[in-house]
């Protein structure tokens, strides 16, 4: 992709770069040159995301821009154009727009939560520091039309259908069957049983544009702050639930870490801070169901078939591992 290759030029910038270095994931290039983060989206459609077009890509960098300074606006810092003129590409430069980039400040990778939580460097106050941020948020959140219906139990069972479909392969092989079973009548008996808790939730404005990825992996803690980063702004569907479900990701995260300690006091400062009490009667469930859906997506791993032995080993045991934490809430239900 010309664009790609031109940002590792240092010249293509309009800063002045020592170093790039470029990382990749399945939707995005991210260039970081030491003092900024510019995110490029990829043209591709994977039905949940479509950024095929230039115009698709503009858009949905100025709602990652937009999202995500809720949370974290002095490290968000504006969609810049990359302009084409007589052959040359650069940030900001003249000539045709062919391409977008959402322009971030950039922090150090040592400081993402998840290996600080590998080093045992998180501590009590920092989850409830992100308590208290992600309560505030909560707080002021967009709820209402366009929004309660991906928090509806009719919305909740399809996610969970479409889970135990996706999964069902998988039954009786890597995973047990009369395990995979359990946690299946588990999670149907307990919808089963409390549509009105669920139909309750979404009256209340309980269901939140939320972050929809509050895990370690997209929290920084640096700077005697906390960032927590990389909103989900392609699809409402991941972004829009109840907000038990978002502070069910990032308790189960924790507890797959080993930090039941540090999941309690998180779930406690949220608890206490956003007099949301009865998200505890939902936290059983919504751990289960993100542990779950942990577990799928690192099964998707293995259908690779340019997947390295090791790979396999290591998305194996993720798979399991997810799925009997998923195991042992199905069982609280």
């Amino acid at each position: 992709m010309e664009v790609i290759e031109a940002l590792k030029d240092p010249s293509s910038y309009d800063e002045e770069v020592e170093e790039i270095e470029l990382l990749e994931t399945h939707i995005s290039f991210v260039f970081l040159t030491g003092r900024y983060v510019y995110k490029i989206k990829k043209p591709v459609n994977f039905g949940f995301l479509d950024f095929t077009t230039l115009e698709r890509r503009r858009f949905f960098c100025e709602e990652e821009l937009r999202l995500n300074r809720r949370l974290c606006g002095d490290m968000y810092l504006e969609v810049v154009p990359i302009n084409r003129s007589d052959g040359s590409i650069k940030i900001k430069g003249p000539g045709k727009t062919v391409e977008y980039a959402v322009k971030m400040r950039q922090l150090p990778q040592d400081a993402i939560m998840s290996r600080l939580l590998k080093k045992g460097k998180v501590t009590t106050a920092h989850v409830e520091e992100i308590a208290r941020l992600l309560s505030e948020f909560h707080k002021e959140a967009r709820t209402g039309e366009g929004i309660d219906e991906y928090g509806s139990l009719k919305q909740v069972r399809a996610n969970w259908v479409e889970n135990f479909e996706q999964t069902r392969g998988l039954r009786g092989g890597l995973l047990d069957a009369k395990e995979f079973d359990f946690v299946e009548n588990a999670v149907l008996q307990f919808m089963d049983k409390n549509e009105e808790l669920f139909d309750k939730r979404v009256k209340e404005g309980r269901v939140r544009e939320c972050h929809g990825d509050c895990h370690s992996g997209n929290i920084f803690i640096a700077d005697d702050a906390i960032y927590i980063f990389d909103v989900i702004e392609f699809n409402k569907a991941f972004s829009c639930s109840d907000v038990a479900a978002e502070v069910s990701f990032l308790a189960m995260d924790l507890e797959f870490n080993d930090r039941a300690d540090l999941k309690k006091a998180f779930v406690e400062g949220y608890v206490k801070l956003s007099g949301d009490s009865e998200i505890l009667e939902l936290l059983p469930f919504y751990i289960c169901y993100r542990a779950y859906v942990r577990a799928k997506v690192s099964s998707f791993r293995l259908d690779d078939p340019n997947i390295k032995e090791e790979e396999k080993i290591e998305a194996e045991k993720l798979t399991e591992d997810y799925f009997k934490l998923s195991l042992a809430y199905a069982g609280e239900l």
